[in-house]
């Protein structure tokens, strides 16, 4: 079986692995010119690649309905995230709230073990933009790019979201599953900034980072269980 999978990010590069250790023959497509581009900013450059804690505490995090991913953690939880990682010799550590970065706080660390499982898998990676997924009695056999047609018997879209456009991040995959006919539902941003508002007395949150500068240089603090006074929540 043929597979390609749209997007180098930590979901496509797990993705491709995974399709590949499956026995299918894989080709990784990503426009940028590097794998693992925002995956290499998260966690201020560190990575928080998952938390070191149960099932149910995990579905609990998730904001709203959190229950349809209980078969999806059943399969892979937080232990075994690790031990994917430790096995592909990245050494990890749990940190406050449970969550779990690199030893060496390095987010890189993180992408390189990804693109060792991809090699190690033998997926091929081709750094170009995919335009559409192209399809002949309601079946894909294809994907379409700047320069040609890739056939393919399956498709995996790993594009992400909107959240941020300068790392690829921009609603391709929202956009290709929409011209095949998927409902695309109306995106809410996880992440929100805040502003000062004369007169609100403010809002309450469970964590928040308070970012100052001093003599020019930043400094940034996590603030747990805080008000922030004469401020308001905005999405991103």
């Amino acid at each position: 079986m043929d597979v390609v999978v749209i997007g180098g990010g930590a979901a496509g590069m797990m993705a491709a692995c995974t399709a590949a250790q499956y026995g299918a023959s894989v080709t990784l497509l990503e426009r940028n010119a590097f794998l693992g581009v925002k995956l290499n900013i998260t966690g201020k450059g560190r990575c928080n690649l998952t938390n070191n804690c149960d099932v149910r505490e995990l579905i609990s995090a998730v904001p709203g309905n959190g229950r349809f991913l209980y078969s999806a953690f059943a399969g892979f939880d937080a232990q075994d995230t690790m031990q994917f990682f430790e096995n592909l010799g990245v050494s990890l550590k749990t940190e406050r709230g449970n969550r779990v970065f690199p030893m060496s706080d390095r987010a890189k660390d993180i992408s390189g073990a990804l693109r060792q499982c991809l090699r190690q898998c033998g997926v091929k990676v081709v750094h170009t933009r995919a335009l559409g997924l192209c399809t002949a009695d309601g079946m894909i056999t294809g994907v379409e790019t700047a320069d040609r047609v890739i056939p393919a018997s399956g498709v995996i879209l790993a594009t992400g979201g909107v959240s941020y456009p300068r790392t690829g991040s921009d609603g391709d995959g929202h956009r290709m599953a929409r011209r095949l006919g998927h409902t695309v539902r109306r995106w809410c941003p996880l992440c929100r900034t805040v502003r000062f508002v004369p007169g609100l007395k403010g809002f309450r949150c469970a964590m928040s980072a308070c970012v100052s500068y001093a003599k020019g240089r930043r400094c940034t603090k996590i603030l747990e269980k805080c008000f922030l006074p004469g401020m308001e929540c905005r999405g991103r």
